[in-house]
């Protein structure tokens, strides 16, 4: 798997790891944990235990490769996540793929915090809506959805955004009596918090470009 700009990472499909127990927990909780007059979430609130947890936090930390979490769209733009697992400068970054380019725009990333340009809820059921015809890819509604939540910036959602975020959770394993709460634990912890200075450049290729050629395999 190629991505310009990101020629010193062993990238490679993180496809598989999402059906393994724990990844819910290990992305969503390190991105959207964080707070206070809250209670803290754990891994149960996903279906997962602390052991699941912690065995594929080594997968997806891994510095010897790189997962990527490709959710493309049939229409209009998709999206690429990719797991940054640089030694001493880890982070998640999140890629904007234009419909029909061969390039990607780096839209945002968390390193701690999340920076850069988020997405509007309409946005995001959109491209979760509208898998493209790729099998190697994120086809499924529930995980498409979940992949790209922390892009969400809305301050004030829709009706009916929690409830669908909700049937999401439960639709990968999260257990039904909680999963109305971590919904709106998530969407409260991504509303809320400030996006911070959006000018972050390349961690790799050392430019402030946001806009690179790309290809993928």
């Amino acid at each position: 798997m190629l991505i310009e700009g990101y020629d010193d990472g062993p990238l490679a499909p993180g496809e598989p790891l999402i059906a393994r127990p724990g990844f819910w927990s290990n992305y969503l909780l390190e991105i959207c944990a964080g707070g206070t007059g809250v209670e803290c979430p754990v891994p149960e609130w996903f279906g997962d235990d602390g052991a699941d947890t912690e065995e594929l936090s080594e997968s997806l930390m891994d510095p010897a490769w790189w997962p990527v979490f490709r959710v493309l769209a049939s229409r209009g733009p998709g999206v690429m996540v990719v797991y940054r697992n640089l030694v001493g400068d880890y982070g998640i970054d999140f890629l904007l793929v234009p419909e029909g380019q061969h390039r990607v725009q780096r839209i945002a990333g968390w390193e701690g915090d999340l920076s850069g340009t988020g997405l509007t809820w309409e946005a995001l059921v959109e491209i979760a809506e509208n898998p493209a015809a790729q099998a190697d890819a994120v086809n499924d509604f529930a995980a498409r959805l979940l992949l790209i939540l922390p892009l969400v910036s809305d301050p004030d959602l829709p009706e009916g955004a929690s409830a669908r975020v909700s049937a999401a959770l439960t639709a990968v394993g999260a257990p039904q009596d909680t999963a109305d709460s971590t919904a709106e634990y998530l969407l409260g912890r991504l509303t809320s918090r400030s996006w911070h200075d959006p000018t972050w450049g390349s961690p790799l290729s050392g430019s402030r470009t946001c806009s690179q050629p790309a290809g993928h395999d």
